[in-house]
């Protein structure tokens, strides 16, 4: 078996597993990494669970278990906001959202400010890459990169020094880049993450459209799941989880409105909780994968009322005013 998936522990697994039994019928683990969703479902009850993941070094790792389980099990290289073209009627769905540890684990990756590579940072290994943000975006786009992605106080300071550096050659190195940020941020304290992180998540997020993902994603699982079926989605930052929240406090139904609108309606909701608020790690799980500390899980059993129409705007999904450049 790789190393990889002897090194990734999924997070809240146990937490799924126990709101969602007994498990069976069809599972989506939306978010395959090394297969601990898809493993931890087959291995409790699962009839059978594909596994989307648009990395194709995921769909890869596959060859090292996947026979275990026979036809239970499929991979499909594909990005979850496509779910509605790989999956129809499943009893449920999970989405691990994020970087993984074994993507963060390649420094060829590029996903890392500790480790030195290419700047890339692609999931799909196509498309655009973070050096072609970091070279080719305007200071101002930079710096609305860095703050609506990464909740980066100090974005315009670190965009500024970006755009400088730039001009005397091109940024193409991880290492590289975190040495501009950290020179323009204080020394962090004992416990404060290393001063480049919400850089590089806004770059991540930016370069694989994360929250455009998620978006169409939630939608997605709404149109594929039975009525019945259940959504779990895991999340690491609280622009995710906010967006979770939104999407499905908007679809559990009862009186919508406001209050320009005295008259309000009885709005049948697409999915009922599972559970009301965020679901966090107990200590136990935190001090064998310190990855849990900060996820949070969100779970929703679906109705059998029709889907609702997608709607970024309710979801209070972050923009960058002048788009991406390619």
């Amino acid at each position: 078996m790789d190393a990889a998936q002897d090194l990734h522990v999924p997070v809240l697994l146990n937490a799924i597993l126990d709101r969602a039994a007994p498990l069976g019928g069809h599972w989506v683990d939306g978010t395959l990494g090394a297969g601990g969703y898809a493993r931890g479902l087959l291995d409790h009850g699962a009839d059978k669970v594909t596994g989307i993941d648009r990395d194709p070094y995921a769909i890869g790792l596959t060859e090292g278990w996947a026979q275990a389980y026979g036809d239970r099990f499929q991979a499909v290289q594909s990005t979850f906001s496509d779910i509605e073209e790989v999956v129809s009627g499943v009893d449920g769905v999970v989405f691990d959202l994020g970087v993984s540890s074994m993507q963060l684990d390649q420094a060829d990756r590029g996903f890392s400010f500790q480790k030195d590579g290419p700047l890339d940072m692609r999931m799909g290994q196509d498309g655009p890459s973070a050096a072609d943000i970091v070279n080719a975006a305007g200071e101002a786009q930079l710096a609305d990169i860095i703050y609506q992605f990464g909740e980066e106080r100090a974005s315009r300071r670190i965009a500024r020094a970006i755009v400088k550096r730039r001009a005397d050659a091109p940024i193409t190195r991880t290492l590289d880049l975190a040495e501009i940020v950290e020179s323009q941020l204080p020394r962090p304290k004992p416990g404060q993450s290393h001063p480049a992180t919400r850089t590089f998540q806004a770059l991540r997020i930016a370069v694989n459209d994360e929250y455009g993902e998620l978006s169409a994603g939630l939608s997605g699982a709404e149109q594929v799941l039975k009525p019945g079926g259940i959504l779990a989605v895991v999340t690491f930052h609280s622009v995710e989880d906010r967006m979770v929240k939104r999407f499905l406090q908007a679809r559990f139904g009862g009186q919508k409105g406001s209050r320009h609108q005295p008259e309000l309606a009885a709005v049948t909701g697409s999915f009922d909780p599972i559970t009301r608020k965020a679901v966090a790690a107990d200590a136990d799980e935190c001090a064998i994968n310190p990855r849990a500390r900060s996820a949070k899980l969100r779970m929703a059993r679906r109705t059998a009322a029709p889907a609702f129409a997608k709607d970024d705007k309710s979801l209070s999904m972050p923009q960058v005013k002048q788009g991406l450049p390619v």
